[in-house]
């Protein structure tokens, strides 16, 4: 695995982040619970920013111990 890949999969994550709290602002748990549009599209960001998290290379992890 490259730095390169790892940096691809951070900028998923980052991205993914990013836009997750960009839906979410000013929503409530009900929103998530009665617009199934906007749940979907939250679990999706979710899971985008989960696999580019499970694909980090376990030598970048090592060396950035800070990073959960």
């Amino acid at each position: 695995m490259s730095k390169h890949d790892d940096g691809v999969r951070l900028r998923h994550m980052l991205d993914a982040a990013r836009k997750a709290l960009e839906f979410v602002q000013g929503r409530g748990r009900t929103d998530l619970d009665t617009d199934e549009m906007f749940e979907l599209a939250v679990i999706r960001l979710l899971e985008v920013l989960g696999e580019a998290a499970r694909g980090v290379s376990k030598t970048f992890r090592q060396s950035h111990p800070q990073i959960e």
